[in-house]
């Protein structure tokens, strides 16, 4: 029993200390774009400037406390506040569940925290931070040193298979069309999954993307009836794609085989 609630214990502070990440990582998706520091100021309520109490600045709760409002001013506070912060603690459990009290829990984590950061910033303003990738490439290549599951040399083709694929798309795209239909930020985003994932990660997370991409975007075209002039991010997909990989993906690509016998 003891045992038992020593675990307990272990995942509820995971997850807790997950949700503290997750609004930290607010702060990374507001400031970053606006190339602003994510230390100094306080952080404000956008609307009247006020600094935002520590007892209004609790991840989730303080939301529901404040009912989605400014406790001054009564603006609404986005929805994508506690959202954040509920896959930040999210994620932070299930890396742990998955991978257990070894290296790979926190390098993951901060992988897809930095996954989550893009995701959003990409969502709000179609763009993708090279401070996160390009500075996410050679670290996570580091870190694959220490990874169990992939070699350094696996890390590095990730690398080049990523950056090169969509490279080489990008670069046929306009060739073709004379028109850029791929942002330099995708491809610097897959070079860095490359690093994480490896050469088959990324083939895996190229399809992934593509699939959820693909459906994603016909579905927003037919509700918005703006058909192809309506441009739709990658970023959030390659992301998506390659948390998918890091959790389901020997097991997917196993059953995969199997149905092809």
């Amino acid at each position: 029993m003891q045992l038992n609630t020593f675990v307990y214990l272990i995942e509820i502070f995971t997850f807790v200390m997950g949700l503290c990440i997750g609004s930290f990582l607010n702060v990374c998706i507001y400031r970053l774009p606006n190339s602003q520091s994510l230390v100094r100021p306080r952080s404000t309520c956008p609307h009247c400037n006020t600094v935002i109490r520590f007892y209004d600045n609790i991840p989730v709760l303080s939301y529901l406390w404040l009912k989605g409002r400014c406790r001054h001013c009564g603006a609404a506070i986005a929805l994508r506040y506690p959202i954040v912060e509920l896959l930040g603690g999210l994620f932070a459990l299930g890396t742990y569940l998955k991978f257990g009290l070894t290296i790979e829990t926190p390098i993951y984590y901060i992988f897809i925290a930095a996954l989550l950061v893009v995701t959003f910033i990409d969502l709000d303003h179609r763009i993708i931070p090279d401070v996160i990738t390009l500075s996410g490439i050679p670290l996570f290549f580091i870190a694959s040193f220490l990874l169990p599951k992939i070699t350094w040399t696996q890390s590095l083709l990730g690398i080049l298979v990523g950056g090169g694929s969509l490279f080489l798309v990008a670069g046929t795209y306009h060739l073709i069309t004379k028109k850029d239909g791929m942002g330099g930020g995708d491809i610097k985003l897959l070079a860095m999954i490359g690093a994480v994932v490896g050469w088959q990660g990324v083939l895996f997370t190229i399809f992934a993307s593509s699939l959820l991409g693909t459906l994603a975007g016909l579905a927003v075209m037919v509700q918005s009836r703006q058909g192809m002039k309506l441009a739709v991010p990658f970023g959030p997909f390659l992301a998506i794609g390659s948390i998918i990989y890091l959790f389901f993906g020997t097991r997917l690509i196993t059953l995969y085989i199997n149905l092809l016998r």
